[in-house]
C-alpha cells in the first residue's frame, strides 16, 4: 500500500490518525505511517503521501527517537479485540515556508510541498544516492486530483527490506471532523488507477482526545517517553486489520462514528474534500 516513484514492494503497513487538541497548536490531526519497503528499482526510490493540509514544514514532522515501536504498541492494544471479531468490515502553521522544503528524517530525505509541480526544481537538494526520478504524469495527477493538499515525498535507497521508524506528523486539517488516511496504491512510478482493485493487508488505527470513558483500548507507552511526543498521542485507540482486495483510494472515518466506536463506517474514498472557500 502507498505510492512509489519507481518499482517497489511495501508490506506490514500500519496507519494511524488521531484527532487532538494540542496545547500549543490547537485542534490538529496526527498521522502515523510505517511499513517495510523493498526497493525494486535499479536506483533510488521514493514514497509519496498526500495530506489534507494547506501548509506544513519540517516542524510538523515528529521524531520518535528511541520510541520507534509507538505504532506497534497501538496495534498490540487493539489486536486481541480485532482477532476476536472475525467479521470483515463492510465496504461499499509555522509562518511563511519555502515552496519546497527538503530535510532529513530517519532513513528518508523528505521533500515537502504545497504544489507537487514544484518538486522537480528542488530535486537537486536530495543526495544523489537517494534522488529518484519524478514522473511528470504522476505529479500532474496529484496537482489535478488533490489540489491544495500538502505532498510529502520520502526518498530512500535501501535495496534490502528494512523497517524504518514510523513517520509521525501533525497538521491542521481542512476538515477536523473527517479522519483521512492516505492509502492510494501504485508501486510502478506511474499515476494510480482509481478504477482498479488493489490488495490490502494492514492495520488502521484511530484516536481522539474527546473519547468517552471506557472507549477504546489503552496504549502501553514506554515509561520515560518524551513529553513533546506524548502530547500528540492518544491514551486509547480503536483499530482493525483489513486484508483482501478493495477499490483503490484512501480510508476515511467521521469523528462522530469514531466516538461511538463504529469502525464499520470506515469508507474507501477517491478524493479529499477541502474546506469551503
Amino acid at each position: 500500500m502507498c505510492l512509489s516513484m519507481a518499482p517497489a514492494e511495501f508490506s506490514g503497513t500500519t496507519l494511524f490518525l488521531g484527532r487532538r487538541h494540542h496545547p500549543e497548536h490547537g485542534l490538529v490531526h496526527v498521522l502515523g505511517y510505517q511499513n517495510t519497503a523493498v526497493n525494486l528499482a535499479d536506483g533510488p526510490n521514493a514514497m509519496l503521501l498526500h495530506l489534507p493540509a494547506a501548509r506544513m514544514t519540517r516542524h510538523n514532522f515528529l521524531s520518535v527517537g528511541r520510541d520507534s515501536n509507538v505504532l506497534d504498541r497501538m496495534v498490540d492494544a487493539v489486536r486481541p479485540r480485532s482477532v476476536a471479531s472475525p467479521d470483515p468490515i463492510a465496504w461499499m502553521g509555522w509562518g511563511a515556508a519555502p515552496e519546497v522544503e527538503v530535510f532529513e528524517h530517519d532513513i528518508y530525505t523528505v521533500l515537502l510541498a504545497a504544489d507537487p509541480t514544484a518538486l522537480p526544481a528542488a530535486l537537486s537538494q536530495v543526495p544523489a544516492h537517494k534522488r529518484p526520478a519524478l514522473d511528470p504524469e504522476l505529479l500532474r495527477f496529484y496537482a489535478e486530483r488533490y489540489p491544495g493538499c500538502a505532498m510529502a515525498v520520502c526518498c530512500f535507497d535501501n535495496a534490502q527490506a528494512g523497517r524504518a521508524k514510523p513517520l509521525l506528523m501533525w497538521y491542521q486539517p481542512y476538515d477536523a471532523d473527517l479522519l483521512t488516511l492516505p492509502a492510494l496504491d501504485c508501486h510502478t512510478g506511474a499515476p494510480p488507477d482509481l478504477e482498479a482493485e488493489v490488495p490490502v493487508d494492514h492495520w488502521l488505527l484511530f484516536g481522539t482526545d474527546e473519547a468517552p470513558e471506557g472507549w477504546g483500548a489503552p496504549v502501553d507507552y514506554p515509561y520515560g517517553m518524551r513529553h513533546k511526543l506524548r502530547a500528540f498521542l492518544p491514551d486509547t485507540v480503536l483499530g482493525t486489520h483489513v486484508e483482501g482486495s478493495l477499490p483503490n483510494g484512501d480510508f476515511a472515518l467521521s469523528h462522530r462514528a469514531l466516538l461511538v466506536g463504529d469502525l464499520d463506517r470506515i469508507e474507501r474514498v477517491r478524493e479529499i474534500p477541502l474546506a469551503a472557500g
